[in-house]
């Protein structure tokens, strides 16, 4: 038996080359992954519940390799994955939300490893639950092959000195069924064995499907590239290292500190322990630990969840046992898929982060809003056409309520000037200009403040949907100039101006009865008597000017009111047009922003 294993092992690795190069043709699609655009599986992803299959044998499930052998070709394109659940289905869900409601804010590549790992828990979830893959990893001479082959108890993978032994993964299968998580690893019916002939193996390891990988550290290029997308598919994996490489930096920064998060699905192994004398296999094994201490892996030691680190002799078969025993453990939990899963969603959240999480409060507060209308009011000159509407409603006064002589002193002024007109104020040419600096000014400012914090995207977004509402901003202001800020022909005058119109022709009549009782007694018409017209006359003189101070006195405060009433005009109307072009665009944006940084907390969530 063992010799004609032997014999076919070696069959294989003769007829493999022949094939290699269709199976890596197949598996481009996938490789190209986030690169070409897509999110999915490309043609492996559809393999698992197509009709197609790497080399044409998508029901080879046997010892033999022959088509159909050991399984139905029907189950092995059935869904048969369950339905993820517990915090695993939120997170996925709140993953797709967040990748949905940033596509149009992030660029594609930001996005492209949480999509991969969307498309990769649709595709797991198709596929078996009832079976847990794992792959054997290691560098060239760790003995990982002979591994694989003590633990499946037959040779099936081929040992010795050449290298690479291992040129392509091959898989052994201890259940039916899982011909389909094989043909999503693109790995050959020809290279599908069992354990056993005619039998489904132990029973402890019922379920797992055990995967030999060409070496990580291949001078082939094309074994370290199988090597990379294996390891991206697989539920778990078995690190084999060896006494003399366990601390090669390879390993260690390509592999093992990127994948610290997954360290609940990882197996260490320190292979060849017969070769140490001693107590020195304990020293590397411990020395080993603190590497991956170092990693930021946790050991899973003292019951505590983390990476399973032991020593192993292949050769002698010193800890294989052990090895077996917590590979069937680990399998029959049946739970390897969500936890390397839930790892990759930790993974994905943590290339997110920068893209999400703030430095700081974020937003745009009640203080930043105020600045923002004040602003506004400065540049459309709310304050200037406050102050003119005053000085309107207290001329109006000034004319109704002040004597006929200062009346007739300021119109014979104005026919002085040239032009019969009182010269207005200088036309400021730059004031346009000044205006629209000062409106750009504002946007630019409150774009900084609601801005930061945020992270780059997200900032950008935000100045991007200010300056957009910015644009025609200083038309619309000029507009609300003219017709919000513009007085009545009339002001409103107060109840108590007909009394103060009376009493200032009171005072004139009294001058006009003065004068006239004065000029009649010079000429004759009336007995002299000084003393009474001009007393009647003075009163007349004093009781005007009087009148008018008073009048003027009294006007102040309603001219102050008239005066606030169209700054406050003028400034609400400003601020609404800066409210609906540019607070809430930006508002639109931060409350985006909040949204995706809910989905992103949920996604970030570590849950049990």
């Amino acid at each position: 038996m063992e010799s004609q294993e032997t014999y076919e092992t070696h069959e294989i690795h003769e007829t493999y080359e022949a094939h290699e190069s269709a199976a890596s043709e197949s598996v481009a699609p996938d490789e190209s992954g986030p690169s070409a655009g897509s999110w999915d599986d490309g043609l492996i992803a559809r393999r698992a519940t197509g009709n197609g299959s790497p080399d044409g044998l998508s029901g080879v499930d046997g010892l033999d390799g022959a088509p159909g052998a050991g399984s139905d070709e029907s189950e092995a394109h059935t869904p048969i994955g369950g339905a993820y659940g517990g915090s695993l289905r939120v997170r996925l869900d709140a993953l797709g939300e967040l990748v949905g409601l940033s596509r149009a804010r992030l660029e594609g590549s930001v996005l492209a490893e949480a999509g991969r790992v969307l498309d990769e828990a649709s595709a797991r979830q198709r596929l078996s639950s009832r079976h847990t893959v794992v792959a054997i990893a290691g560098a060239t001479g760790s003995g990982k092959s002979t591994l694989f082959n003590a633990l499946a108890e037959v040779p099936i993978s081929e040992t010795g000195l050449r290298r690479p032994t291992t040129s392509a993964p091959i898989a052994c299968v201890w259940s039916d069924g899982a011909a389909g998580l094989l043909d999503r690893l693109a790995i050959p019916g020809r290279l599908r064995r069992k354990p056993l002939a005619g039998g489904d193996g132990d029973e402890e390891l019922h379920g797992l499907v055990l995967v030999d990988l060409p070496d990580h550290d291949s001078a082939v290029v094309r074994h370290r590239e199988q090597v990379d997308r294996v390891l991206a598919l697989v539920d778990a994996v078995i690190w084999v290292v060896d006494p003399e490489k366990y601390a090669d930096a390879a390993l260690h920064e390509r592999y093992l500190r990127p994948l610290a998060g997954h360290a609940e699905i990882t197996f260490v192994v320190l292979n060849q322990i017969d070769r140490l004398p001693g107590d020195a296999a304990d020293q590397v094994l411990d020395d080993l630990r603190r590497l991956l201490d170092e990693d930021g892996m946790a050991l899973g030691e003292h019951g505590e969840p983390g990476a399973t680190v032991l020593a192993v002799s292949a050769l002698t078969g010193h800890g294989v046992g052990e090895l077996r025993e917590l590979l069937g453990r680990f399998v029959q939990e049946r739970n390897a898929a969500e936890r390397r899963l839930s790892a990759d969603v930790d993974a994905a959240a943590w290339r997110l982060r920068s893209a999400y999480v703030a430095e700081g409060r974020t937003g745009l507060g009640e203080r930043s809003r105020e600045q923002f209308a004040d602003r506004l009011a400065w540049a459309v000159g709310a304050v200037a056409a406050g102050e003119a509407a005053e000085r309107a409603w207290r001329r109006n006064a000034g004319r109704a309520c002040g004597t006929p002589w200062l009346r007739l002193w300021r119109w014979y002024e104005s026919t002085r000037m040239p032009g019969g007109q009182t010269p207005g104020p200088p036309e400021a040419v730059e004031e346009e200009l000044t205006a629209r600096q000062r409106v750009e000014q504002a946007v630019r400012t409150v774009a900084e403040e609601a801005s930061a914090g945020l992270p780059a995207s997200w900032a950008h977004s935000v100045r991007e949907a200010a300056a957009r509402g910015a644009e025609g901003l200083p038309e619309a202001l000029d507009e609300l100039a003219v017709t919000a800020s513009t007085p009545s022909s009339r002001p409103p005058r107060p109840a108590w101006w007909p009394a103060a119109v009376l009493a200032q022709a009171s005072m004139t009549l009294l001058q006009i009865y003065g004068a006239l009782w004065l000029v009649g007694q010079i000429i004759g018409l009336l007995e002299p008597g000084l003393l009474p017209p001009v007393l009647v006359m003075l009163a007349g003189i004093v009781g005007g000017p009087f009148v008018e101070w008073a009048c003027g006195a009294a006007a102040m405060g309603p001219a102050r009111r008239y005066g606030q009433d169209a700054e406050r005009r003028l400034r609400e109307a400003a601020a609404a047009c800066g409210r609906a072009r540019v607070l809430d665009p930006i508002s639109a944006e931060l409350m985006r922003y909040r949204e995706v940084r809910e989905q992103y907390v949920t996604v970030s969530r570590t849950g049990g």
